[in-house]
């Protein structure tokens, strides 16, 4: 397989909800306001989307509606994670007949696979599904952290082509180029810290404040992909402040907030996940009008 090459700010979509089901118009709408906002790809039913608390056939209609939609206009890169390998498999095989251009596969949380366990979990989703894969390494959330070592022997692998890296560690970028080679995709999981994964080798992120600005952050990424510093430093400091405050509460909900304040799509998320803090809501709007998007002030 030729590896592909993604490059730029691939959104990690939310999934909105109206009346506890999906909210497929709304869906719809944010997958046409990123394309038209020049994102580079589109990744649904990952963390940010709530994949954990999906049904399987919504799960699946999530990634049907954002390929549909999305008519070959960007790159889809469907979640597809689990910590069951088998079930992994089964997610990378439907988003392969659906039509998406690779699967974002999350180390399997909970069990705690050794490195040798993560090689094989990865390994069997390479031999069972002809389907570009990234790894997606976020020790945060999954207690288990996939070494650059084990990066490395995946990377022989024809179908293990790349790595969304959550950890902020700015050493690691540097490293995996060297050790899987310049064909390796590597896509921070970390707005904030992102310029500087780019600086040192990366191709972009997979970028959950994109879902609220997508416009800003496209040309923040297309400025650093380019080397020009001091634009990019221009985007980074208009659009930290969003960043951060986009986690200050369990994410996906302060992101939400900020689509529903736009009137993009309703802000409820499901549980255990709980609707936005009101005492952080004033904050979030701050950051939006901080970063250039419009938002009313807080309601009361």
């Amino acid at each position: 397989m030729t590896r592909p090459s993604f490059r730029g700010v691939f959104t990690a979509l939310v999934t909105p909800f109206r009346d506890g089901a999906l909210d497929e118009a709304a869906f719809v709408a944010l997958v046409e306001r990123q394309i038209a906002a020049g994102v580079h790809g589109l990744v649904p039913v990952g963390t940010t989307g709530e994949s954990v608390t999906l049904t399987e056939a919504e799960q699946r209609r999530v990634v049907e509606l954002c390929v549909t939609t999305a008519r070959g206009r960007v790159p889809i890169i469907a979640g597809a994670g689990s910590n069951s390998t088998a079930e992994a498999i089964e997610l990378t095989r439907q988003a392969k007949e659906i039509g998406a251009a690779a699967a974002l596969v999350v180390t399997p949380y909970y069990n705690r696979p050794s490195q040798e366990g993560l090689y094989r979990h990865y390994a069997a989703i390479n031999d069972a599904v002809g389907l570009p894969v990234l790894v997606y390494n976020v020790p945060s959330r999954t207690s288990v952290d996939i070494s650059n070592e084990t990066l490395e022997r995946l990377s022989r692998l024809p179908n293990i082509v790349g790595v969304k890296d959550a950890t902020a560690d700015l050493g690691r970028p540097s490293l995996q180029r060297l050790m899987c080679g310049e064909g390796w995709v590597m896509l921070s999981g970390d707005d904030a810290s992102a310029l500087g994964y780019i600086a040192h080798g990366g191709h972009g992120a997979i970028s959950v404040t994109s879902n609220v600005a997508p416009e800003a952050c496209a040309k923040f990424y297309e400025a650093a992909l380019a080397g020009d510093t001091r634009s990019a430093l221009a985007w980074q400091d208009r659009l930290i402040r969003l960043h951060k405050a986009l986690f200050l509460d369990a994410s996906p909900s302060p992101t939400k907030f900020a689509l529903a304040s736009l009137g993009l799509c309703s802000e409820a998320a499901r549980l255990p996940i709980a609707p936005c803090s009101e005492a952080i809501k004033p904050t979030v709007l701050a950051a939006m009008r901080a970063a250039g998007v419009e938002a009313p002030s807080c309601p009361s």
